[in-house]
């Protein structure tokens, strides 16, 4: 299995170019340009399963497909006092916790 097949893929309009453009968002410096959505969609899908093929070749590390990382539902972030305060005032106000106010927000 070529680790492209599960890659997360975008195809969007491109104003400036004037055509649809396809992403990997493993692969950020690849990109296909095509007059149809589906087009440039194939084509990025075939050029990232390329550019995989080559590093395999050349013994390079493969990006692993986002959609494949664990994630342990946790990260910091660090914010002004003042916003914190804010924060932790709306909680109380609602009566939940910090935790569950931002993590509502976030998903918002």
């Amino acid at each position: 299995m070529n680790a492209a097949e599960h890659y997360s893929y975008r195809v969007a309009w491109s104003a400036e170019d004037q055509e649809f453009v396809g992403t990997v968002l493993e692969l950020p410096s690849l990109s296909w340009l095509e007059s149809e959505p589906g087009a440039a969609f194939a084509g990025i899908q075939l050029l990232a399963a390329e550019v995989v093929n080559d590093l395999l070749a050349t013994g390079e590390q493969v990006p692993e497909p986002i959609s494949e990382r664990n994630y342990s539902g946790k990260f910091q972030v660090r914010i002004p006092p003042a916003v914190h305060r804010r924060l932790a005032e709306e909680a109380a106000e609602q009566g939940i916790s910090m935790n569950r106010l931002v993590s509502h927000k976030l998903s918002a």
